[in-house]
């Protein structure tokens, strides 16, 4: 806790301080600064919070100068495939059914990433919001898998939802229509970190508030820290839990998977992470490698550029992370306790809306499985991986290609190749609202292998799309595709303008 000392003395040395040029004058005039937000809360458990989250960030800050001055970037040459034992297939492992592993079952806890907002779609409120299919949310569809998992298993798995403070309000209002269903939910608050200063290194905020452009929650790798401070996690371990599945909320495929359950008790790892084959859409992927011997996570941002295209080689980094996780609760609470996560550092440069050059830190929660004993991948089929990023990936998950059973979406079994179709819709169906305004029914789409959409497009009812189609309106043109129009390997261009009848 920070010394008590009168806030006007506090703030007054704080200006004083904010003139060192110095590192350790930086480091300090740092420490005054968040001292003083954290005097400016009054006495009491939020001030006991707000100054935990302070000292983890001051930390997470003190890291990054001394990264910023000593480290050494990524030496390449280190840099290998991961050995055969650090991930292993699939389908190697012993198939299981939920109803068999009810004593497994009730070891585990699922949690959902849920502090992203719906802004890169044109939406207001929690990602998890959105409708994705038959006017039900992904926070809907994630109730109806735990659901069903405890329906079928007899089992008792809670669902808990990391927020943000940009998603927490409204993800508590949701979540109260869900109080009759057999499911036992749980929300906590990841971190809120102050953004700071690119040419002075000091806190933008000069209160607690949480003004917009001041604050941002610092990536789900703040997801260890945060979740040992909710008392979750202890409270979990006390229950008698011993794992927790984690996955982002966008993601409609991660559901629980009894044959990576089995293999995780089975093998007594703390950390196994589900990756899936790269293909040429996901060639900017994080993925597992062997440095020094050590099994890590590698993400585009830390490859030095003149590797950055030998990163992006299919041939060579074959699989990518899922972000689906499992993790040993015990392993997390004890690196917790003992500080040993020093996650790799994602420096996030940002401008706010008055032009100040502003940097966020952050960390990936797979980076840690560097940390963990046994940590290892699963290749996973591509199926437990359906993000929805942008409308493109909406147009899959809410098409034919798919059915919805239970809250899980599988692929339809009358589609003759297992690979998604390549989809990409142009500015002009980017919000969510443009996009539903331009599709009358969603097209079918089973003999779909690759479509390209540019331009003022609209699709009426009934319309199927085979092959590879390509639909191009230039600059001042409009393309109206017909009712029950099938389009075969076409590309489509010009001006067509039809009166739906």
């Amino acid at each position: 806790m920070p010394q008590d000392r009168r806030p006007s003395f506090t703030r007054h040395h704080s200006q004083d301080m904010r003139s060192s040029a110095a590192p350790g004058g930086v480091e300090h005039a740092v420490r005054v600064d968040l001292d003083d937000l954290v005097l400016q809360v009054p006495e009491g458990p939020d001030r006991d919070s707000f100054s935990k989250e302070m000292d983890d960030f001051y930390r997470l800050f003190t890291r990054y100068l001394h990264e910023k001055k000593h480290s050494k970037p990524l030496d390449w040459e280190k840099v290998r495939g991961p050995k055969p034992e650090d991930v292993i297939a699939y389908g190697d492992l012993e198939a299981k059914e939920l109803k068999d592993i009810k004593p497994l079952l009730n070891k585990l806890a699922v949690l959902k990433l849920n502090g992203g907002l719906g802004t890169t779609m044109g939406c207001v409120g929690p990602k998890s919001a959105i409708e994705v299919r038959d006017s039900q949310t992904f926070l809907d569809l994630t109730v109806q898998q735990i659901e069903y998992l405890n329906q079928v298993s007899d089992a008792d798995v809670p669902l808990i939802l990391m927020n943000s403070f940009n998603t927490d309000e409204d993800t508590k209002k949701i979540v109260q229509k869900y109080s009759g269903h057999n499911v036992n939910i749980c929300t906590f608050n990841q971190s809120r970190y102050p953004r700071f200063k690119t040419d002075s290194n000091l806190p933008l905020a000069r209160t607690p508030e949480n003004r917009p452009g001041f604050w941002y929650p610092p990536g789900h790798g703040d997801l260890y820290e945060s979740f040992a401070n909710s008392g979750l996690l202890e409270q979990l371990i006390k229950d008698g839990k011993e794992w927790v599945f984690i996955s982002n909320v966008d993601n409609l495929g991660a559901t629980v998977d009894p044959a990576i359950l089995q293999h995780m008790a089975d093998t007594g790892a703390e950390f196994v992470m589900e990756v899936t084959d790269k293909t040429k859409a996901d060639i900017k992927g994080g993925t597992i490698i062997d440095y020094d011997g050590q099994v890590r996570l590698l993400e585009i941002a830390q490859v030095p550029k003149a590797h950055v295209d030998d990163f992006k080689r299919v041939k060579k980094f074959k699989i990518f992370n899922t972000n689906n996780l499992w993790i040993s609760l015990k392993a997390i609470k004890r690196l917790v306790e003992s500080q040993k996560f020093d996650l790799d550092l994602i420096v996030n440069h940002k401008t706010t809306d008055d032009g100040t050059a502003v940097i966020q830190l952050e960390t990936a929660v797979g980076a840690a499985i560097k940390h963990f004993s046994g940590s290892h991948g699963v290749n996973v089929p591509r199926s437990r991986f359906l993000p929805v990023k942008s409308t493109s990936d909406l147009f899959l998950v809410t098409s034919d290609l798919y059915l919805l059973e239970n809250g899980q979406l599988l692929m339809n079994p009358k589609r003759t190749f297992k690979t998604v179709p390549v989809v990409k819709l142009g500015d002009h169906f980017k919000k969510v609202n443009d996009y539903l305004a331009r599709f009358k029914t969603p097209p079918q789409i089973l003999e779909l292998d690759h479509l390209t959409v540019t331009g003022d497009v609209c699709f009426s009812s009934d319309v199927t799309l085979e092959g590879t189609v390509i639909i191009v309106a230039n600059y001042g043109a409009h393309i109206d595709i017909p009712r029950g129009a099938i389009l075969n390997d076409k590309v489509v261009s010009g001006d067509l303008r039809l009166l739906d009848h």
